[in-house]
C-alpha cells in the first residue's frame, strides 16, 4: 500500500488529541470543520483503524489512536529537529564543516587555520578527522568529509589549492657521525636503519622514491604513523629518518638538508568538484584559499 499521509496530517492528529474537540481543533488549525473531518476519515481509512471515539462534549483517542498519536509526536519532533539541523547546515554563519587532515599537520598548519577561521566565523562548527593520506582519499571519495588538508593531490573531479611547501630533512641522533654536516646525499646513509611510516602511507611511498633516486637501500627498524614519534625513536638511537624540517630537534635530533630537489612535499587543500559544498564548507574553503 502506498502511503499518502503528510506531515500536516500527523500535526492535525496531535492537535486533535490535545484539544479533544473537532470544532476547537479546526479553529486552532485555521481550517473548516468539514476539512478536518474529511482528513481524519482519510487517515483512518489509510491506517485501517479508528483513531478517535466520539463522547459527550468532544472526542477521545482510541487505544489505536493513542499508539498513532504517540508515533506522530515522535515523527514531528524529529522532523522539527531535522529542519533546525538543515537550516544550520545551510547557513554559512552557523553550519558544519567536516575537515580531514594529515597527522603531521596537527601541531602546525591546522591549528593556525582554525584559529584564524574561528575569528572570522565563530559560530561555524568544524568537525575534525585526523588520519593518513590514503584514509583521507577514501573519506573524500565516500563523502564522509567535505574538505581535506593533505600532501596528495587527487586526480579527477577534485579541486586543489596549495597551502605550503615543506623541506624534508634527514634527522639523526645527536651523536651521529654526520651531525655536523649541512647537507647529505642519502647514499651516504645506505645500510643504516630507517625509522619511517608503515607501508601503504603516501609519505612512505615518497620516502621510497627518494631512496631509489639515491640508490640507497635502508633496512627498516621501526614504523610509526606519527612523525613526532618517529623523531623520538631517532633521538633514542633506533635509526635515522626523513621528516619535514619542523620535526627535527623536537627530542634532541639534528636535521640535515638532503641533496635532492625532490626532498620536499606540498601540502594543499582539496575538495570534490562533482558535488556542491554546503555554504559553511564553501566559506571555509574560500577563507583558506584566499590567504596570502
Amino acid at each position: 500500500m502506498v502511503s499518502t499521509m503528510l506531515i500536516r496530517d500527523l500535526d492535525w492528529l496531535v492537535v486533535l488529541a490535545d484539544h479533544q474537540h473537532v470544532t476547537d481543533t479546526a479553529a486552532a488549525l485555521g481550517v473548516s470543520q468539514p476539512t478536518l473531518s474529511r482528513a481524519l476519515t482519510r487517515i483512518e481509512d489509510e491506517l485501517g483503524a479508528r483513531l478517535f471515539e466520539r463522547v459527550p462534549g468532544g472526542v477521545v483517542t482510541s487505544p489505536d489512536g493513542e499508539l498513532v498519536v504517540a508515533g506522530a509526536r515522535e515523527v514531528l519532533s524529529r522532523y522539527q529537529q531535522l529542519l533546525l539541523e538543515l537550516e544550520a547546515r545551510l547557513d554559512p554563519d552557523r553550519g558544519i564543516v567536516r575537515l580531514a587532515f594529515l597527522d603531521s599537520m596537527a601541531t602546525s598548519l591546522v591549528p593556525k587555520l582554525l584559529r584564524d577561521f574561528h575569528d572570522e566565523a565563530p559560530r561555524v562548527r568544524v568537525v575534525l578527522t585526523q588520519e593518513p593520506a590514503h584514509h583521507i582519499q577514501r573519506d573524500l571519495d565516500q563523502g564522509v568529509v567535505d574538505l581535506a588538508i593533505t600532501s596528495v593531490q587527487p586526480s579527477g573531479d577534485y579541486g586543489w589549492a596549495r597551502l605550503q611547501d615543506e623541506r624534508l630533512v634527514l634527522i639523526v641522533p645527536g651523536d651521529h657521525p654526520l651531525r655536523h654536516r649541512r647537507r647529505v646525499d642519502l647514499s651516504e646513509v645506505a645500510g643504516e636503519e630507517l625509522v619511517t611510516t608503515p607501508v601503504g602511507f603516501g609519505y612512505r611511498e615518497h620516502i621510497n622514491r627518494l631512496l631509489a633516486e639515491a640508490g640507497a637501500a635502508m633496512p627498516i627498524s621501526f614504523e610509526s604513523a606519527d612523525l613526532a614519534t618517529i623523531e623520538g625513536l631517532v633521538a633514542a638511537g633506533l635509526g635515522v629518518a626523513i621528516t619535514p624540517e619542523q620535526f627535527a630537534g623536537l627530542s634532541g635530533t639534528i636535521g640535515i638538508n638532503i641533496g635532492s630537489p625532490h626532498a620536499r612535499r606540498t601540502i594543499g587543500l582539496t575538495w570534490r568538484t562533482d558535488r556542491t559544498l554546503n555554504p559553511a564548507a564553501t566559506r571555509f574553503r574560500d577563507f583558506v584559499t584566499r590567504r596570502p
